[in-house]
């Protein structure tokens, strides 16, 4: 063991660095239990007068990190020379311009950050070196080339990018692409539908069915002999059982040819799967099972998956999780006969848009269906997957006598794009809120309508108050265009009508005392302590003098600003408040879905919860006022679909209300 100690010296006596860090990296296990870390790294600079090697040796920390850890920084900062390409996770490729061995940077120029400094450290984590054979090293090397396999071969470009970057979801595969230049963001989905189809016959990419799961690349073409068979009869994995059959199955009649003792392993894997999904995921257990019965499996019985997926109605969990493309073959799997139709007619409610739309399309005829769609629409509160299934696809449906008139499921649709919704709901009513922002799409509508019924939709859209005030105006502007007679229905919007800055006797009061107590004891003290700190000395240094006047700068804007409402905001007794309609200085009696709620509405500084005392300011007071008996508004501060509220009647101030008001004993203004 000494001998490597001399080895190494004699390395160092030849100035022979190149050759001294190679025989540490080869022997750096036993060098390490006869020289410790710094004695290794004294050896190394003893064989060099480079100054740029001799500071990354003592950057590397040698004797702080296993030395095999140590010996790889080293390297990567010997690969950063001037001109030396690199990648970074955010900024892509760049190319090192220039190393300072004094203050120990490396400059890199990348495409949108040229000149961005590192220091060793920091180049170590965050840059790596660029393989020859990378995409980014490619396009800066040759971009006429990639350009050419853009627009002729894109799928040939995947395959170097998941080359490049390792496997990778599609939404990942997106941001690589996109982020670095290749493709612009709008161009995206037109480029990958043609890298799709040409990726679909090659053998050596795997396109998963679910865009949460990753591409792969394959080493090599998959041939399906005795070693795929003998690695797949040992795969445990359900997700990749399935992906191995699906690719199997696709590659022409090679099921169908296979041998027995393949088909057999097939379905011991499978089997194998199915089991192992149980309980875990009811989607990939849907498609196994879909599968399974699609090669002609009898283990596990195609009746025991069914009931499976029925309990607990997984079925409606296992749809919405599944790639839409998949959803119509767990709906034909489950449908085997009049009693299971029976059960997904009855679960359209719950089911998600995809399954919803599969069933109507598979069943369409069955007058069964029909009936149960028609008795969902004419519900007070239609399933919103119907809705929009039928308000965007009515044509199509029209002669089903099941259903409602055109106008109700258009009412149906309106009350879908009102308010706040989230997750598929959310989904739905973007698509509603799409079709009325879409003239054809308005102009069939107006046609398959009556003229009776089409003034009453365009009234009905004109009512809804829930909608995105620009989305609704652009709307009601759209279908005049649409329909130029429907101009003489606009409903003329009345001005807002401005009440007058007033608040009640109480609540002036105490502003004013807050405004007194504000001048005459607050500013003062702070004065004082302004004083005080004054005497701790620096007082560029002093924190307690600088933070007392940071207060009295607050202080003092805050005077500003109560002394400003002071003088716009009169005190009232609200004599001359009329039931009318809502407005400041009445009680209002409010019907909401959990039952009726009585408000006094008042004046700017007026608010006390028990007593239901609301200041005109307030989001609930803003939706009441103007509004008359009979009127909608809507309730504010709700998540998920619109709570909408109705004025059930207005009434003069309760004299509990009038004696809060009054001036407290003792205050004045």
């Amino acid at each position: 063991m000494e001998s490597l100690a001399a080895r190494l010296n004699a390395f160092a006596e030849n100035k022979d660095f190149d050759g001294a860090l190679a025989f540490v990296r080869e022997n750096q296990t036993e060098l390490g239990k006869v020289l410790r870390p710094t004695g290794i790294r004294d050896a190394l600079k003893k064989a060099t007068t480079d100054r740029t090697i001799l500071s990354f040796l003592e950057s590397v920390g040698f004797g702080a990190a296993p030395l095999d850890k140590v010996l790889g920084a080293l390297e990567k900062l010997m690969h950063f020379q001037p001109g030396a390409l690199v990648l970074n996770s955010t900024w892509g490729l760049g190319v090192v311009k220039r190393l300072d061995y004094f203050y120990k940077r490396i400059t890199v120029d990348f495409k949108t950050k040229k000149g961005h400094q590192f220091t060793y450290a920091a180049a170590i984590d965050m840059l790596e070196p660029a393989p020859e054979n990378h995409i980014l090293v490619l396009a800066h090397a040759d971009p006429a080339h990639i350009e050419q396999l853009l627009k002729e071969h894109p799928g040939e470009f995947v395959k170097l990018v998941l080359a490049s970057y390792g496997d990778m979801p599609l939404a990942r595969l997106e941001t690589v692409v996109v982020s670095n230049g290749f493709v612009k963001p709008v161009n995206w989905k037109a480029f990958w539908d043609k890298a799709r189809q040409e990726l679909r016959g090659d053998k050596l990419v795997e396109i998963p069915t679910r865009r949460t799961e990753p591409l792969r690349l394959r080493p090599a073409a998959e041939d399906y002999g005795d070693n795929w068979l003998m690695a797949f009869s040992h795969e445990t994995d359900p997700k990749r059982i399935l992906a191995a059959v699906r690719t199997f199955v696709s590659q022409g009649d090679r099921f169908k040819t296979a041998s027995e003792e393949t088909k057999k392993k097939i379905g011991e894997r499978l089997a194998y799967a199915v089991t192992a999904a149980r309980l875990v995921d009811d989607a990939l257990y849907a498609r196994l099972a879909c599968l399974v019965t699609q090669l002609g499996y009898s283990t596990p019985p195609a009746d025991e998956m069914r009931d499976y997926l029925w309990q607990r109605k997984r079925f409606i969990k296992a749809a919405q999780e599944l790639p839409t493309r998949e959803v119509g073959a767990m709906i034909r799997f489950l449908a085997n006969d009049e009693t299971a139709k029976a059960r997904l007619f009855a679960a359209i409610p719950d089911l998600c848009y995809a399954a919803v739309d599969e069933i109507v399309k598979a069943f369409g005829e069955d007058a069964n269906l029909r009936a149960a769609v028609g008795r969902y629409m004419k519900a007070p509160a239609a399933p919103a997957t119907l809705t929009t299934l039928l308000a965007g696809r009515y044509p199509a449906y029209k002669g089903w006598t099941e259903l409602p008139s055109y106008v109700t499921i258009l009412s149906h649709a309106i009350a879908l794009g009102e308010g706040r919704q989230s997750g598929e709901a959310l989904r739905l009513q973007n698509m509603v809120r799409r079709l009325f922002a879409d003239t054809n799409w308005l102009k069939g509508v107006f046609e398959a309508l009556s003229p009776e019924d089409r003034i009453l939709f365009f009234e009905r859209f004109q009512a809804s108050i829930a909608w995105d005030p620009s989305t609704h105006h652009a709307s009601v502007v759209r279908m005049t265009h649409v329909r130029p007679e429907l101009a003489s229905h606009l409903v003329k919007a009345e001005k807002k009508r401005e009440y007058a800055r007033e608040t009640s006797y109480r609540s002036y009061a105490f502003k004013k005392a807050d405004y007194l107590k504000l001048i005459n004891e607050d500013m003062p003290a702070n004065v004082k302590r302004i004083e005080f700190a004054k005497g701790f000395g620096d007082l560029s240094e002093n924190a307690e003098y600088q933070y007392a006047k940071d207060e009295q700068r607050a202080l003092m804007q805050k005077q500003t600003l109560m002394q400003a409402d002071l003088e716009a905001v009169k005190p009232s007794d609200f004599a001359t408040a009329d039931t009318s309609e809502v407005m400041p200085g009445v009680e209002v009696v409010v019907a909401t879905p959990a039952g009726d709620k009585v408000y006094s509405v008042l004046g700017e500084w007026d608010n006390d919860i028990e007593m239901n005392i609301l200041s005109m300011k307030t989001q609930l007071a803003k939706n009441m006022l103007g509004k008359k008996v009979g009127d909608k508004f809507e309730l504010p501060g709700v998540e998920g679909a619109a709570r909408l509220a109705s004025v059930k009647e207005i009434r003069p101030l309760s004299e509990t209300v009038r004696a809060w008001m009054k001036l407290p004993a003792g205050m004045q203004i």
